[in-house]
C-alpha cells in the first residue's frame, strides 16, 4: 500500500479543507486499509470544521460515515478478507480495558478514538481502521444508500 492518495484535508478548523496529495496509509497490527468507496457528511463533520469540538487532530481527514473496500490487512488479520467491503463509523477504536468496554459498551469508553477526528477518516481515496469496529456489508450493494444507512451507526 506505499504511494500516494488524493484526500480532502483539514488544516486548521474554520479554514476550507484542501484538496492534497498525501501519503497513503498503511493498515498497523490489528487494523485493515480499505479503498474509500463512499462517505457520506454527517453534522458531526460539520461541527469539526467550523471548530465546534475541540481539539481534533490536525492535520485531519474528516468523514466517518464509510463503505469501502478491504485491500490490505494490518499484521495478525485475516478477518475481514481483502475484497470484502465493510462500513465504518464514528467510533474508530476503544481502550480496551475500561469499565464500559469490559461491559460490552465501548460506545462510552474513557478514551476512545473517533474516525474523522482523532483518527483520518474516509473523505480520501484510502483509508485505515481499526478491524474490530468495522462492519461487514453486502458486497452487491450500491455504496451509497449503504452510506446512508451508515448513519444509524453514528448516532
Amino acid at each position: 500500500m506505499a504511494g500516494s492518495m488524493h484526500a480532502m484535508v483539514l488544516p486548521r478548523p474554520g479554514a476550507p479543507l484542501e484538496w492534497r496529495k498525501v501519503e497513503r496509509p498503511r493498515p498497523g497490527p490489528g487494523e485493515i486499509g480499505l479503498r474509500v468507496e463512499a462517505c457520506g457528511v454527517c453534522r458531526t463533520d460539520l461541527h469539526i470544521l467550523v471548530g465546534e469540538l475541540a481539539a481534533p487532530v490536525l492535520p485531519l481527514i474528516p468523514g466517518h460515515e464509510i463503505v469501502g473496500r478491504v485491500e490490505a490487512l494490518g499484521t495478525g488479520m485475516t478477518v475481514p478478507t481483502i475484497g470484502q467491503r465493510v462500513g465504518i463509523g464514528w467510533l474508530g477504536r476503544s481502550c480496551g480495558r475500561c469499565g464500559y468496554c469490559e461491559e460490552d459498551r465501548e460506545n462510552l469508553c474513557d478514551a476512545p478514538l473517533f474516525t474523522g477526528y482523532a483518527r483520518d477518516g474516509g473523505h480520501a481515496e484510502h483509508c485505515v481502521a481499526d478491524a474490530r469496529f468495522v462492519f461487514p456489508l453486502q458486497s452487491a450493494a450500491d455504496p451509497v444508500p449503504s452510506v446512508r444507512g451508515m448513519k444509524r451507526l453514528c448516532r
